[in-house]
């Protein structure tokens, strides 16, 4: 089965990689995850984590982490341009970036690739394959929409993290569930469990 690759970027949202993560495994997924040196950061000074940034021991770090087996993690360096995910000969289902930093999505509009996660976005364009953008910034100037648009006009799908109360959740877990799989739902995969909208619910008649 071909990968997914997960890429992470320097934007305040890292509990949802960190779920997407889990979530691909659990689903038994292969995955190919590189998180950028600004997202290390963010987890440090947000979550106190302290990600490795050594691929063999960011691999065990998730798997302590999410408590999870399944599936198959590998994860690559920042700035480790000669990897797989660089070359538009290695195949995937699709990429995601979640989140996506607006640095981040102004790059790889321009075509500037500094680092793995802007060339792996700069080959699934030009290779045609999915490309899902989770941006994750309030609120958007023009310069931000722009880009988003040259992204979506070059077939990248834009799937920021927007909330929703139908499903009724009743805890930030459930919530942060919603927003991932909602994410990954623009890339055709099926993960987790989450109850999705059938239309309203009727009255209750008791008084």
């Amino acid at each position: 089965m071909d990968p997914v690759v997960l890429a992470v970027s320097g934007a305040s949202a890292q509990p949802l990689a960190e779920r997407a993560v889990a979530l691909l495994l659990e689903a038994d997924l292969p995955v190919e995850m590189v998180t950028s040196r600004g997202a290390i950061g963010v987890w440090q000074a947000e979550l106190g984590l302290r990600v490795p940034s050594e691929p063999e021991a960011q691999e065990r770090f998730w798997r302590e982490r999410t408590r999870c087996q399944g599936g198959r993690l590998r994860c690559h360096r920042w700035n480790d341009q000669a990897a797989g995910i660089a070359s538009g000969s290695f195949r995937t289902q699709g990429m995601v970036i979640l989140p996506a930093s607006m640095g981040t999505v102004g790059r790889i509009a321009s075509g500037v690739a500094l680092d793995l996660i802007e060339r792996a976005a700069d080959v699934h364009l030009k290779e045609a394959r999915p490309l899902v953008i989770a941006p994750r910034e309030l609120p958007w100037n023009l310069v931000h929409l722009r880009n988003l648009t040259a992204l979506a006009e070059a077939g990248a799908r834009i799937a920021p993290p927007v909330p929703a109360w139908y499903h009724r959740p009743t805890t930030i877990e459930e919530m942060v569930d919603f927003l991932v799989i909602r994410v990954f739902d623009a890339l055709g995969l099926e993960l987790g469990s989450l109850r999705r909208w059938q239309g309203p619910v009727a009255p209750s008649s008791s008084p």
